[in-house]
């Protein structure tokens, strides 16, 4: 029997969405996390992160032992949560309403039909603004609508079914529904001062259902232009849609996570916030869109960063506000519990302060796939893109914190280095397909010294491998990403003997690979990287070894939880997913691998961009 009050596991969530911002569901029909108006915005619901003080949203069966199952409607997400009893079954309904005009309206809609039986339902709205800081005052507009407003939020609340005022700041009632029976429950975002100067009435029951039955369609309006014609299609195309939902619809900018202080490892202080949007992850997930067909979105992040950087690439940041802002700085939110315990829970990500080399080759490859794509960049572009390949020109000397924003000193990532190679190359051939003056003499002399010092001092002779950093001898998973950017060729002697050391050195079981082994500095041993086992994945199959490459694949896809979504890192010893969640870098990498298995089994149709394109 699912208890409301207890704090389920990351992996019983379910997410809901409006390319806006985000919810999670629990398998008990309780929503858990959901910031508004934005996905970096203070949490109006936030048990996942306190079970006592950061409120929710439930609906649940009143009494009595029942059951909880989830699913999607096919190709949505509209989450069904189907509640059970011994007294009949009730279908719960939930999703943020989505316009198709990218309006301000946040609006978050749950809807209960009667399935069979009679099943009596107790109703809880317990807001508690500002990630639990701020109890709601609650003011009645009319039998059944009411605002709560704290602080510079308010949501304005109706059911079909009165709801009354408990003396804990909340809202609680009781419905209940047999067949063809339905109850709507309705929160909208607003600013406080629109309530006052226009007191909340009434919606139309009936322009709410056709507002449900507008938000699945528009989703699978969308969702039917991904195609990958493989038995992996389903899959993939549900990782299409989650990184459509972690897409900002107003700017373009794809956030890593719906989520913030999820640990990498339960009780220690292995916890950051992943609603930013991140230039690496971003690039990522628009090449996965791209292999999928959503070209709108792949380049919609293009001209986002472009416009975060104000032009100017010596004032790149590594990661963005959703609107582009700057000013991320780190704060710990005292009093909240922390996701089972694990505190501290943070709001801001002082990453956007440190030096990743590898965003200048990423921003550069995201281009290269853009004029793949028959695209030519204008003056404006072209002066940013020189820019940049000069900062990666004359920076590559220097230490950074890598892909993995390294919590130690800096040091020489041997994958930041090969970003740099993959700057300064792409940037030549770009200058020379585009016809465009560049200073190519110099960019050619640097990728050439670059070369030959990775392979001098990044590569192992001995092993015959690549390892994490120069004149060191541990591996990192991101070595897998090489090939990627062309700087090794798949089948390549020197990749596959990197891929077979990262498997065996890296290996955590079962299909799953740790990110790296050397010690970092920070407590706590953290999960297996789901995105690793993916990214092994498409080593394998492009390396000729596509047999080897479906065992892991599977292993791999086996770790989503009930609905498809991935976490960023999963216990191996329990299976338990850990980390923000679900993951945007997960699901990229999944699509990507998907992709690979297809394309090595000659599989792909549709829309999907041949291997050239995609890479």
């Amino acid at each position: 029997m699912p208890n409301p009050d207890r704090h389920l596991q990351i992996g019983d969530y379910g997410l809901i969405g409006d390319c806006h911002t985000a919810a999670l569901v629990g398998r008990d029909g309780s929503i858990d996390w959901c910031c508004m108006p934005r996905f970096d915005s203070g949490s109006a619901f936030g048990r996942l992160l306190d079970p006592e003080r950061g409120g929710c949203c439930s609906i649940a069966p009143a009494g009595g032992p029942w059951e909880g199952f989830q699913e999607y409607l096919d190709d949505t997400l509209v989450l069904v949560t189907t509640l059970r009893s011994s007294d009949g079954e009730a279908r719960l309904l939930d999703c943020f309403v989505r316009d198709r005009d990218d309006s301000d309206r946040r609006q978050l809609l749950r809807v209960i039909d009667g399935v069979r039986g009679s099943v009596e339902l107790d109703i809880r709205v317990a807001p508690r603004f500002d990630y639990g800081q701020v109890r709601p005052w609650i003011r009645r507009h009319g039998p059944r609508v009411h605002s709560t407003i704290g602080g510079n939020d308010a949501l304005v609340v109706w059911c079909d079914e009165k709801l009354r005022e408990d003396p804990d700041h909340e809202l609680t009632g009781r419905a209940r529904v047999g067949p063809g029976d339905r109850v709507r429950l309705c929160l909208r975002y607003s600013p406080p001062h629109l309530v006052d100067a226009e007191p909340p009435s009434d919606p139309d029951p009936e322009k709410l259902d056709r507002e449900l039955e507008d938000t699945v369609q528009w989703w699978r309006e969308w969702a039917q232009g991904l195609r990958l014609s493989s038995p992996d299609e389903a899959g993939a195309r549900r990782s299409g849609i989650v990184l459509k939902a972690l897409t900002y619809a107003p700017t373009g900018a794809i956030a890593a996570a719906p989520t913030t202080s999820l640990p990498e490892a339960p009780g220690g202080p292995r916890n950051f916030d992943y609603r930013y949007a991140w230039v690496r992850d971003s690039s990522f997930s628009a090449r996965a869109f791209a292999e999928l067909g959503a070209v709108t979105e792949a380049d919609a992040f293009r001209a986002f960063i472009m416009r975060s950087a104000a032009g100017h690439a010596e004032d790149l940041q590594v990661v963005y506000g959703v609107g582009g802002e700057r000013r991320l700085k780190g704060t710990v939110m005292d009093g909240l519990a922390g996701y089972r315990g694990s505190v501290p829970v943070r709001t801001g990500n002082d990453a956007a302060g440190q030096l990743q080399l590898d965003s200048y080759g990423e921003l550069v490859n995201l281009t290269w796939r853009w004029h793949r794509r028959g695209h030519s960049p204008g003056d404006d572009d072209w002066r940013f893109l020189v820019s940049l390949i000069d900062l990666a020109a004359e920076g590559w000397r220097q230490r950074d914190c890598g892909i993995w924003e390294w919590p130690g000193d800096p040091d020489h990532f041997v994958h930041s280095k090969v970003l740099c190679w993959s700057a300064l190359d792409r940037g030549i051939r770009l200058a020379d397909e585009c016809m465009r003056r560049a200073p190519t003499r110099r960019w050619k002399r640097a990728r050439d010294e670059l070369r030959k010092t990775i392979e001098r001092r990044g590569y192992d002779r001995k092993r015959g491998v690549y390892v994490q950093a120069f004149d060191r001898p541990e591996l990192d998973a991101a070595l897998l990403l090489l090939p990627t950017v062309e700087y090794v060729d798949w089948e390549d002697e020197r990749m596959l003997r990197t891929a077979d050391a990262i498997r065996e050195e890296l290996d955590a079981g079962d299909g799953l690979l740790y990110r790296y082994r050397r010690d970092d500095g920070l407590p706590g041993q953290e999960g297996a990287f789901l995105s690793c086992s993916f990214w092994l994945v498409e080593c394998l199959a492009r390396g000729g070894r596509p047999q080897d490459a479906r065992e892991v694949f599977d292993k791999a896809i086996a770790r989503a939880n009930h609905l498809g979504l991935f976490s960023e890192e999963v216990d191996p010893g329990t299976g338990e997913l850990l980390g923000n969640f679900p993951q945007g870098l997960t699901h990229l990498a999944h699509i990507s691998a998907a992709v690979a298995l297809a394309e090595t089994q000659g599989a792909v149709t549709g829309r999907h961009l041949d291997a050239e394109q995609a890479v």
